[in-house]
């Protein structure tokens, strides 16, 4: 057989195979509406994890069929570049064509197990990716925006017919929906509003996403709505870009919403969120891999000439289990697995990549950084200072070596980058350090409540991103919130047991003492004040555990993704 036609064996499987993932991501993703209506809380859950898992396990058929196909000649690199022509002509107009080079990169990563990138059997892009024309009739719905404007919008809410608002509540929230957008429009005319025609699912909230477009002036419009036993209402209204980044925060899991053109669709949320970088734009809609592959060309991009913004640690204490640098220009950090372990960490590699991959599948609440993990990153070595390719050649060898003039990472972890929150709270001013305090301990129990217990709370492992939220993201310890035993400190009996320098009672592995917490937090006297003043439950047994029942109950709570000024407060 010719290495034409083994290549077009070759890509007409492995477009066989995209298409099936692209077929069954739509089914689950078309779940989203009827799961919302019924209350199903718990298989949205389930349903945002098998959707996750999908495209691995896609690929993982993908390269055993490949591998069966090709049999002597799967690492044939003229097979592979033929192969990857024919495929572009299979995949040339379509709406997703990004992601289905996405797709197939993948695969040839896995069989040649590519270090950097390989320009020969490879889609690689080195622009900053398609001009994207204006949003087509098929993404939105275009209101007209007259005086008064509440018509246009009751139109619009009554178009959003897969989720029944009942009448009585739409008249209950029209006049403020009304007045809001009126507010923030002020007598800019002419207007319209250019909603996007598809829900925004994820967890127990229901969003509808648009814009305002008056002039060169351009308003997000985000409509939060909750499905309750009394029937589903609208919650909040957002109209401004920091707020509904938030929502589309990157420290959440992704959306279920139904999308003919992907391209199409991050181009009008980049529209609305311009600093939002569109990397986190797929992954927010649930296409994690190709977010990965917009993130990387971007670090490719960032790093293709060397600059005097070279790579440095980051700032912050040193890390027990991980080193992590970035770089002055960039906002991600690279985290690196040390080789040894600090004491008392009891950690292996293996556990704390297991950790990682906890946390990449689980329900993320909004205090969890979404971390990309990468294997065989090639950087020039001009980036790296002396300093520092001794610094991680010598924590973490394992994973870093010097190829010539190459400095290759064998697995990483890339994350957005967050001022740790212990340096956060001797720079900042005291009004956002006191906010930083409370929203401190918000972070803490929104965990719990999403099953999840920090395992070390001390401040220098959490972070606070640019809108001022705090973040968790030291994963080596982090355990279901369930497995945890929550006990409260015995009584000494003895003056020798309330002297002794170790405890005189036994802890098991898992055995947790809330009390103990304000010892370890690392807050100032005034802060610690703060901090109780508006969580000193945190420091009861009682509230872990009654958290821990709930969640042993079924029940799901609802974290809202946006503050309390948003809400229309229609109780």
């Amino acid at each position: 057989m010719t290495t034409q036609r083994w290549a077009q064996r070759c890509a007409a499987c492995i477009h066989e195979r995209f298409r099936d993932y692209e077929d069954r991501f739509r089914r689950i993703t078309s779940r989203a509406p009827e799961r919302f209506m019924n209350r199903q809380w718990t298989q949205v859950q389930a349903e945002t994890t098998e959707r996750l898992n999908l495209y691995a396990a896609i690929v993982d058929q993908t390269e055993t069929g490949i591998r069966r196909l090709l049999e002597n000649r799967v690492a044939d690199g003229r097979v592979w570049a033929a192969a990857r022509a024919d495929y572009a002509a299979r995949i040339a107009g379509g709406d997703n064509r990004e992601l289905a080079e996405t797709f197939f990169n993948s695969v040839t990563r896995r069989i040649f197990g590519t270090v950097g990138v390989n320009r020969q059997i490879e889609f690689v892009h080195d622009d900053d990716g398609p001009v994207r024309p204006g949003p087509s009739e098929s993404l939105c719905r275009v209101y007209p925006l007259a005086d008064p404007i509440e018509p246009a919008i009751r139109r619009m809410l009554s178009d959003f017919n897969e989720v029944r608002i009942a009448p009585a509540v739409m008249e209950k929230v029209m006049p403020r929906i009304a007045e809001r957008v009126e507010k923030q429009l002020g007598h800019s005319r002419p207007a319209r509003i250019e909603m996007i025609r598809h829900i925004f699912f994820r967890g127990q909230g229901a969003y509808l996403i648009g814009r305002i477009v008056a002039g060169s002036r351009v308003i997000p419009l985000a409509l939060a709505l909750l499905h309750e036993p009394a029937g589903v209402r609208v919650d909040a209204l957002v109209l401004d870009t920091d707020g509904l980044s938030i929502v589309f925060s990157y420290t959440r899991s992704a959306f279920h919403v139904a999308m003919e053109n992907p391209g199409e669709l991050v181009g009008f949320l980049k529209s609305i969120m311009p600093s939002k970088p569109e990397a986190e734009l797929y992954s927010a809609v649930g296409y994690f891999k190709h977010g990965k592959t917009v993130l990387y060309r971007d670090v490719c991009r960032h790093t293709a000439q060397c600059t005097q913004d070279r790579f440095r640690l980051s700032a912050g204490k040193r890390g027990m289990v991980m080193v992590v640098f970035d770089m002055a220009g960039h906002d991600m950090v690279v985290k690196l697995i040390r080789d040894r372990f600090d004491s008392p960490k009891r950690t292996t590699r293996n556990k704390v990549m297991t950790q990682y991959a906890f946390v990449f599948n689980h329900y993320r609440v909004g205090r969890l950084i979404e971390a990309h993990t990468f294997e065989h990153l090639s950087f020039d070595r001009c980036w790296f200072s002396d300093d520092l390719l001794d610094h991680l050649t010598t924590e973490a060898g394992q994973t870093v070596r010097l190829e010539n003039d190459r400095v290759i990472i064998d697995h990483a972890y890339l994350e957005r980058r967050v001022t740790p929150l212990d340096i956060y709270l001797k720079e900042a001013s005291a009004e956002k350090t006191d906010a930083a305090v409370v929203d401190f301990g918000n972070a803490i129990k929104d965990l719990a409540f999403a099953n999840i217990f920090p395992g070390d709370m001390l401040l220098k492992n959490f972070g606070v991103t640019r809108h001022g939220r705090v973040v968790f993201y030291d994963y080596d310890e982090i355990v279901p919130l369930v497995e945890c035993r929550f006990r409260t400190i015995p009584r000494a009996r003895t003056d020798m047991e309330e002297m002794a320098d170790e405890p005189w009672y036994t802890v098991g592995e898992n055995d947790v003492f809330p009390e103990e917490f304000s010892r370890f937090l690392g807050l100032s006297p005034e802060h610690r004040d703060l901090f109780l003043s508006r969580h000193a439950d945190l420091l009861a047994t009682d509230f872990w555990t009654a958290v821990q029942d709930e969640i042993r109950s079924g029940h799901i709570r609802h974290i809202r993704p946006y503050a309390l000024r948003y809400r229309l407060e229609q109780e």
